[in-house]
């Protein structure tokens, strides 16, 4: 076993796959923090009802549907360049959060965030499949995925020790979230160097009649995905009166979830392939929504709540897919255009689905039942196989399309 030391001077750890997990890491570090906290935090310093707390949600993800415009960003910077400035500006709209406790000061601080945290997910999503094979990429992006859920546990762990040890306040907390993660962007930006793109990456927007059920399958993950993020965790605070603290346990276990399995379920995911993962991930959803509708048992609301961010766990599925299907060239300018497509009904969700929860928030969960029902149809149409020219079922093996 080499010795730690000449490890370190042999470079040998300045890899992709270490940069993916850093990167990773001081995402989770901002996003984890501000996550955990916004709900009580909007509830008890800004008198936020669920309509205001929809409006800051949509809010939250235009930046998400304008991810397109990452492929023009490209003309000026590199993708490397373009992820750890996304990152930096996520940790910056984290650490100043808390010192603007008013309606509009959320709905500023959280596009400043969001920004950064959607232009990091475009580029990062885009780096990992040029960076790993098809062949290491589902088990290499559970072992990322476990990473990032051991750095969340740390902030939860860091807001645990800041709320209820030194009794800060939320400020203090949010500066704290949003520095580790501008902390880790200065590490990365001195020590890693700049890898090589084997191949180049198309500098305008992409849009292939052949890759469409991959745009419906992110379309209705962006769609489902808003019940769980917006209103699932606004479920616990408003009608079962979880404290900032149970909020974080729930994060927490979470996240010892994922990091204990991510990286089994890559594997998993790897050998059932696409197909299978994506039909069982869909079906437990629809099970889970419809008894988020009904629940009235706090305990059992928040096993739910662990359940259903279990099932997400499996959209590892959803990237190895495109992955398998792509031109190469089109990994980043299509990763820009899906964030934009799975944000077209995120940025509608939460304010519409706000005004239905002031009427049932039982028919907010049962929509997103119906959402992962059709979910479930569109993966049964992902082949066992998939590859360039065997896109789905339908038309079956061909030969692919050439790129222009």
């Amino acid at each position: 076993m080499m010795n730690p030391a000449r490890y370190w001077q042999s470079k040998q750890w300045q890899t992709p796959v270490v940069m993916l997990m850093l990167m990773t890491a001081a995402m989770e570090m901002s996003f984890a923090t501000w996550r955990a906290l916004i709900n009580n935090f909007a509830v008890e310093r800004a008198s936020f009802t669920g309509a205001e707390m929809g409006i800051l949600q949509s809010i939250r993800e235009i930046p998400g549907f304008l991810a397109f415009s990452a492929v023009f960003i490209l003309l000026m910077m590199r993708e490397q360049t373009l992820v750890l400035t996304s990152l930096l500006l996520l940790g910056v709209g984290t650490a100043i959060t808390g010192f603007f406790p008013t309606e509009i000061g959320l709905y500023c601080t959280v596009l400043i965030m969001s920004i950064g945290f959607h232009y990091y997910e475009t580029m990062n999503q885009s780096l990992s499949l040029q960076w790993l094979s098809k062949e290491e990429a589902p088990a290499a992006l559970g072992k990322v995925l476990a990473v990032g859920s051991f750095a969340a546990i740390a902030a939860f762990g860091l807001i645990s020790l800041l709320w209820k040890v030194l009794a800060l306040d939320y400020d203090h907390i949010y500066l704290g979230g949003g520095g580790v993660t501008i902390l880790l962007v200065l590490v990365m930006w001195l020590l890693f160097p700049h890898f090589q793109i084997k191949v180049e990456q198309r500098k305008k927007l992409v849009l292939r009649k052949r890759y469409w059920l991959y745009y419906l399958l992110t379309f209705m993950a962006g769609a489902r995905r808003q019940i769980f993020v917006v209103f699932a965790g606004f479920l616990m605070v408003e009608k079962f009166g979880f404290s900032v603290a149970a909020i974080t346990l729930l994060f927490l276990a979470n996240n010892v979830f994922n990091m204990l399995f991510a990286a089994k379920i890559g594997r998993m995911i790897g050998q059932w392939g696409e197909r299978r993962s994506l039909i069982f991930e869909y079906g437990g959803l629809i099970a889970v929504f419809v008894a988020y509708a009904f629940v009235d048992n706090a305990w059992i609301a928040a096993g739910l709540y662990i359940l259903d961010h279990a099932f997400f766990a499996m959209r590892i599925a959803m990237k190895t897919y495109f992955q398998k299907i792509a031109d190469p060239a089109d990994f980043a300018p299509t990763s820009g255009v899906a964030f934009s497509i799975n944000h077209i009904a995120a940025v509608l969700i939460p304010a519409s689905f706000g005004l239905i929860w002031l009427v049932s928030p039982a028919l907010v969960f049962l929509l997103g039942a119906g959402m992962s029902a059709l979910s479930l149809v569109l993966a049964m149409l992902v082949p066992e196989n998939p590859a360039e020219g065997n896109e789905t079922v339908l038309g079956g093996p061909v030969s692919p399309v050439p790129a222009e």
